[in-house]
Formats: structure tokens, C-alpha cells, sequence
């Protein structure tokens, strides 16, 4: 194994990478958790909502950095 150099990263990409990744994990994990206590709805709207927000993402992605 050898050492990635990410000094190509820009600081605004790292910011934007890290929120989405905890906003769509932290989303689907609390619809998981939502299933587990039998709240179907809440659960099925935090997984919509993880799908949107992995949909914002990607266009933010697209327009900004690619």
C-alpha cells in the first residue's frame, strides 16, 4: 500500500463530500431505526429523504466539481 495524495482536494469539495455523507447515512440509518419500531412512515420518509438528498448531491457534484 502506498500514500494518496489528496492535495488536489479543495476544501469546498471535502465540506461538500462529509455533510451529504452524514446526511444520507444518518438518514438511512434513522429510517432503519424508524422500521425497527414499527413507524413504517417515518421510516419509508427518512429513506425518500436519503434518496434526495443522494440525488442533490450528485447534481451539486456535476455542476460544481465535475
Amino acid at each position: 500500500m502506498t500514500l494518496v495524495d489528496v492535495s488536489d482536494v479543495s476544501a469546498g469539495l471535502f465540506i461538500l463530500g462529509a455533510v451529504f455523507i452524514l446526511l444520507i447515512f444518518g438518514l438511512l440509518s434513522l429510517g432503519i431505526l424508524r422500521m425497527f419500531q414499527l413507524r413504517y412512515r417515518a421510516g419509508w420518509l427518512c429513506f425518500a429523504g436519503a434518496v434526495v438528498s443522494s440525488a442533490v448531491f450528485y447534481i451539486l457534484l456535476d455542476q460544481w466539481y465535475i
